[in-house]
């Protein structure tokens, strides 16, 4: 075996065997770094970029990827359609106290994938089948065609009176609405002579694409995926810009720097006034470089 060469004088090289001590005590026994490192709560943007929340959409530029269409019945109610391409109101069971502002979907049929056309301020909406909403000459709602027509293209007008609210007009410049009526249900005829076969009165929920006025009726939520919402995105592009390692701010500063000095430059990133800190955190470099 050929030994490195030793000269007169040099002082013996003691084997560093922390390295393979640490590594038997983690075979046997976490240490307390991992422990801190396990019990510690991640929070990188990988999970926040899969935020599957449900918000509300305030502006027409919120408005992309899935969302769900919270319609003005007397329980709020999701547009919604089945495999069929028939568009009906389902109801909602994810709320909080019954607020509209809460509602999250538990069916896939009640999520469509909003696109704004290209070039255009127009939206399509496309249903857990890949098929289109769409409304006829006789404002009939369906989703059972596939490509994208004129009837299949929608605008949303924010509702001036009421924010947070959206109406879907259509090609023929005409509004979805939607309504409760109550009708009392027809007693089977067995038992129509009978006084005890009265039945409750049932209510229906009725979608039509041809109201003329924007009212109540035709005033709708939007809601969609945290995610996909653009104000969300910002933030998280901003977390991101303040986040700085102490070799970045050292490599800015020209020297070495202290915790506290760590610790304000990374405040002072956050609050917005970094470049005054670091100025004077340079200045005072070059006063303690000539004291």
């Amino acid at each position: 075996m050929v030994k490195p060469l030793v000269f007169k004088g040099d002082k013996p090289k003691k084997k560093r065997k922390r390295a393979a001590a640490a590594d038997d005590d983690d075979e046997h026994a976490p240490s307390s770094s991992n422990s801190k490192a396990l019990s510690a709560p991640t929070h990188n943007d990988d999970t926040a970029e899969e935020d599957d929340s449900w918000v509300t959409a305030e502006t027409l530029s919120d408005i992309a990827g899935p969302v769900t269409v919270v319609l003005p019945t007397d329980a709020p109610t999701f547009l919604a359609s089945d495999a069929n391409g028939k568009v009906f109101a389902s109801a909602v069971e994810n709320m909080i106290d019954g607020d509209a502002l809460t509602a999250e979907p538990h069916d896939v049929r009640q999520v469509w994938v909003a696109t704004r056309l290209v070039g255009t301020d127009k939206f399509s909406f496309k249903g857990h089948h890949g098929r289109y909403l769409g409304s006829d000459a006789h404002g009939i709602l369906s989703a059972h065609r596939e490509a994208i027509s004129p009837e299949e293209t929608f605008a949303l007008v924010p509702v001036a009176d009421n924010p947070g609210t959206f109406a879907l007009q259509t090609a023929r410049d005409q509004f979805v609405s939607a309504s409760s009526t109550t009708s009392a249900a027809k007693p089977p005829k067995s038992a129509a002579t009978s006084s005890s076969s009265s039945t409750a009165p049932t209510t229906v929920d009725v979608i039509r694409g041809d109201a003329e006025t924007i009212d109540f009726a035709s005033s709708l939520r939007v809601r969609m995926q945290a995610r996909f919402k653009p104000k969300q995105k910002v933030k998280k592009e901003q977390k991101a810009q303040e986040k700085v390692s102490r070799k970045e701010l050292e490599d800015m500063a020209g020297r070495r720097l202290d915790d506290d000095e760590v610790r304000m430059l990374k405040r002072a990133r956050r609050e917005g006034n970094f470049h005054e800190r670091m100025l004077g955190v340079r200045v005072k470099g070059k006063h303690d470089k000539f004291a």
